[in-house]
Parts: structure tokens; C-alpha cells; sequence
């Protein structure tokens, strides 16, 4: 046998020797020869593993990634009012369009912006402003811009991912882009020769329902003073905080259970939990709550604010008695006039 024969035949074994390649928790890892010559022992910082397609969505690793801002363009006209225009707008997300509903007031002038999060519709009756145009409306008359997101999946916006765990925390990543897209609101503003313009240094959030987590998500994400009000905010941990809703489903919540269980397989959902972040809000909060909402219960409420006021966090917190999810019958309109008192006196301290 030749001497280059010999040569090759040593380093296919010292090679394959060294080297593994082992199916690890669904990933494929390269694992060295332990000291003593047999696989294993060997600690998982010392595993070559690539990163899996959700870790980019914890709190920690959202907090850490460079978000870049979006062109916003204007669509169709959806309604003219005596004081503000409705309009479609569009941005982009990690490459995927996301249209909403954005009201302008008519008037020249600078105007703070507040950013609409609306909670849980289903997908087939969806129509775009749902849970937002109302209260949007008496916004715009009192001198705030408001966008109002669909989220992927909805209205004129492209399909979100097909892993509906990754759809869900795809608002989040929504809602970071159109906050950072803001400072390109003026651009768009001149292109379609209006006179209102966007105080880009002053921008609020409003979320209700699940809208109110995603709220508090992105307050987490940012750490920054956006001064945010929440209408009956769902508050609790994932999976629970979506579980809870299952006896509403058709199927009574399997597919999404066994979703939810092959997420919890691979992931520490804690790394994903609203619930234990609080204390990197350093926004000011205000809270309202209806005594009769049957949907966020009120001691959810309760809860989220003595929290928050542990953590010494600065909240405001409102209960409308008999009031129910959407805080009618008595107290719309209050939480309303507060939302925009709040936001005025908040603005003036940025």
C-alpha cells in the first residue's frame, strides 16, 4: 500500500475521531471526543449549536437588536371628517408589508402621535380600525395623530409566519418598527401636501386587550417613556394569558394547546413572559378597568398595578363600575377625556 494511501486513511480516522455530528433537542451539533475518548461530558458552552428561529424573540434578545425604521406611505382615503381625514397607510417589517388606519387632523400644525393597539378580532370578520377608530376619532379632534396597526395577517398587510407562536410575537417586532418609523411620518406627510406634521419627539400608546400586552412588551423592549394608557390590558403570563380564551374556540383549544407544548418543549417560555420584566417600564401608566368586563377580569387589573406600584412604577389606575370589557356603558367617554389629560400632561414633560 502506498505511503499516500496510508496518509489518507490516518486522517479519515483521526478526523472522525475528533468529530460528531449528533442530533441534539431537533438541532444538529458538532460534539468532540470526550477526555476519555467516548462522547460526552462535555458542558454546553463547549456545543457549537445554531441559534433557533425564536430566540430573537425574547424580551432580553428583542432589547438588544437594532430596529430599523420602515418608509410609511399613504393609501386611500377611508373617511373625511369636518376635523381629521382617515387614511390606509403602509410600512414594512423584516421585509413584509403591514398596512392600518392612520387619522390625520386637518388643520396646519404640529401634533403628538399615538400609536393604536387593538385587541384580539377574529381574522374573517376583521375590518380594518376595528377597536381603534372610535376612540381614534375623538383623538384626532383633540389634536393627536393616530396609526393604528393590523398587524400581519389583517387587513391589506401581508401573511404572518406560519407558526402561530411566531405570529403572535410578530406584533411585537410590529410595533417596534412603526415607533421607530415616526421620524419618517413628515416625509410622507409632505409627499401627500398636508399641512398636519408629526411631533416626532412626542409619541403615546393606547392598547386595549391583548393590545395592552403588546403594550407593555414594547415599554419592556424600549425602556423608554412612551406615555402609554391601557384599557383592560391582558396582564397575565404566556401560555396562560392565551390558554385562558381556549373554551371560546372551535376545537376547545387543542391545536393551540399542542402548539403551545412543543413551545415550551424547545423554549423557556419565562425568557418570554410579560410578567417578569416589569420593572424595566419606565413609562408613565394609566390603567382602566371596567367591575364588569368578562374578558380581562378586574383582579387581573388589580394585580398588574400593585405590581407596578411595588416596583414604584408610575401609574394612574381608573375602575368603571358596571363597565364592561369595552368600558360601556359609563366609562368610555371618561376614559376617553383621561386618555388625552394624561397624554397632554405627560407630552408636556418629554
Amino acid at each position: 500500500m502506498s505511503k499516500f494511501i496510508i496518509a489518507v486513511l490516518v486522517l479519515l480516522v483521526v478526523t472522525t475521531g475528533f468529530i460528531l455530528w449528533q442530533r441534539n433537542n431537533g438541532q444538529w451539533v458538532i460534539k468532540p471526543f470526550g477526555p476519555e475518548g467516548s462522547l460526552g461530558r462535555w458542558s454546553s458552552e463547549q456545543q457549537v449549536q445554531e441559534e433557533r428561529p425564536l430566540d430573537k424573540y425574547t424580551i432580553d434578545a428583542l432589547s438588544k437588536t437594532q430596529v430599523r425604521a420602515s418608509a410609511i406611505t399613504l393609501g386611500k382615503v377611508i373617511e373625511a371628517r369636518r376635523d381629521s381625514t382617515f387614511y390606509v397607510f403602509y410600512f414594512d417589517v423584516e421585509g413584509k408589508k403591514v398596512s392600518g388606519l392612520a387619522n390625520v387632523p386637518k388643520a396646519r400644525g404640529e401634533y403628538p402621535v399615538i400609536v393604536m393597539l387593538r385587541g384580539y378580532v377574529d381574522r374573517e370578520t376583521y375590518t380594518m380600525g376595528a377597536g381603534t377608530q372610535r376612540a381614534g376619532e375623538v383623538f384626532a379632534k383633540s389634536g393627536f395623530i393616530t396609526l393604528a396597526p393590523d398587524f400581519l395577517g389583517y387587513g391589506e398587510s401581508d401573511m404572518p409566519s406560519e407558526n402561530p407562536i411566531e405570529e403572535r410575537f410578530q406584533t411585537h417586532t410590529t410595533v417596534l418598527v412603526l415607533l421607530e418609523s415616526i421620524k419618517n411620518l413628515n416625509t410622507t406627510f409632505a409627499e401627500n401636501n398636508l399641512a398636519a406634521r408629526a411631533a416626532s419627539d412626542q409619541i403615546g400608546i393606547w392598547g386595549h386587550s391583548n393590545g395592552g400586552q403588546i403594550a407593555l412588551t414594547v415599554l419592556e423592549v424600549t425602556g423608554r417613556s412612551y406615555p402609554t394608557v391601557l384599557w383592560a390590558p391582558v396582564s397575565k403570563p404566556f401560555p396562560y394569558s392565551v390558554l385562558y380564551y381556549t373554551d371560546d374556540f372551535d376545537d376547545r383549544g387543542k391545536m393551540l394547546r399542542r402548539t403551545v407544548a412543543d413551545f415550551e418543549k424547545d423554549y423557556d417560555v419565562e425568557l418570554y413572559n410579560v410578567t417578569n420584566f416589569f420593572d424595566k417600564i419606565n413609562a408613565p401608566l394609566a390603567i382602566h378597568q371596567g367591575t364588569a368586563d368578562d374578558s380581562v377580569p378586574q383582579k387581573w387589573s388589580d394585580q398588574l398595578v400593585d405590581e407596578l406600584e411595588r416596583l414604584g412604577k408610575d401609574v394612574e389606575y381608573f375602575t368603571y363600575a358596571g363597565s364592561d370589557h369595552n368600558l360601556v356603558p359609563g366609562g368610555w367617554n371618561s376614559a376617553v377625556s383621561r386618555a388625552i389629560d394624561f397624554w397632554v400632561l405627560d407630552m408636556g414633560k418629554i
